[in-house]
């Protein structure tokens, strides 16, 4: 199989007849599947995909609605191409786009390509400006310089797209965790329209979903695999300016200072256990790193290719 289409829905049931016209147009001439996931749909949808499906179609049925990210990460799971591309099901992405990307990965040798709304048919203030401060955030915490995190439509190599690790709602971070893996990524610009059937699932209140999740990336990105050098530095930090403080009031009750009224005190005390408490969780988060690559056989690095020498 050469290329998968991984189409995350709910609610979606007027865009699937365009959808799966628009898809088998685009993809004319390709070894491709389809791979739709429901994610808890209430309306018709999984009705119209198995009335709609030939046999190059999939559907994941999820028993509910359990988020985009593991809607996601059911189809990479499923998918048996050697490329696979996710884009949405409401027709904001066009299809037309995925083999104009499909032939830039494979010219200029990308791990990942992602699609840019250059033209973006969405709300100023609920959609672009959120969103464009949003990019600019990820952009500069992260170190991984693209346009435009939340565009769907993207083609990723096979064993980058199986590797993600997407959990939560980890797909606005894709790029960030394809670049854990290492990935080569570069972007195109790519059509955008405006959602004509259905409403939208996003929202100005995943702001600070965003901003839980962009935490967890970058510790990931610095300690996911040293977290004793987060809570390690961090508790001997609090603990040595605690035991300074302890130490002041010590020497002050030596010469016969009052010193059990004195707020200081609370806080020496306070910023000493504290410390104890950081340091005996990094010792925690070690013993959980290292039980979860051992016990799983699992390497915390990726080894991309193997060359042998001849003779």
């Amino acid at each position: 199989m050469k290329l998968s289409v991984v189409i995350p829905v709910m609610n979606e049931e007027d865009n699937i007849e365009p959808l799966f016209k628009a898809l088998r147009e685009a993809l004319e001439g390709l070894d491709y599947e389809i791979i739709f996931v429901d994610d808890g749909s209430t309306d018709n949808t999984v009705q119209r995909i198995k009335e709609l499906a030939d046999e190059r179609t999939k559907l994941l049925i999820f028993s509910r609605n359990f988020g985009q990210s593991l809607a996601m990460a059911a189809g990479i799971d499923a998918a048996t191409g050697d490329v696979i591309a996710t884009i949405d099901g409401d027709l904001q992405n066009d299809p037309r786009d995925i083999p104009l990307m499909l032939e830039k990965m494979e010219k200029e040798g990308w791990d990942v390509v992602a699609g840019v709304r250059a033209n973006r048919q969405d709300g100023l203030v609920l959609r672009k400006i959120p969103s464009k401060i949003a990019n600019w955030i990820i952009r500069k915490s992260t170190g991984v310089y693209l346009q435009d995190y939340g565009c769907t439509l993207k083609l990723f190599k096979k064993d980058v797209a199986k590797n993600l690790g997407l959990y939560g709602e980890l797909h606005r971070f894709i790029p960030v965790l394809a670049k854990l893996y290492g990935a080569k990524m570069t972007e195109m610009n790519v059509r955008h329209h405006p959602r004509i059937h259905g409403q939208s699932k996003y929202g100005i209140g995943r702001t600070f979903k965003v901003i839980s999740d962009l935490l967890l990336m970058l510790f990931f990105q610095k300690y996911g695999t040293k977290p004793m050098h987060l809570f390690g530095t961090l508790g001997f930090i609090s603990f040595g300016i605690g035991a300074l403080i302890d130490l002041y009031l010590f020497i002050l009750k030596l010469f016969g200072k009052d010193i059990g009224g004195r707020p200081l005190l609370i806080l020496g005390v306070m910023l000493t256990l504290v410390g104890i408490q950081l340091i005996t969780t990094g010792f925690l988060a070690e013993i959980m790193m290292r039980t979860y690559y051992e016990s799983q056989n699992k390497k915390p690095y990726v080894v991309k290719e193997i060359y042998q020498g001849q003779k």
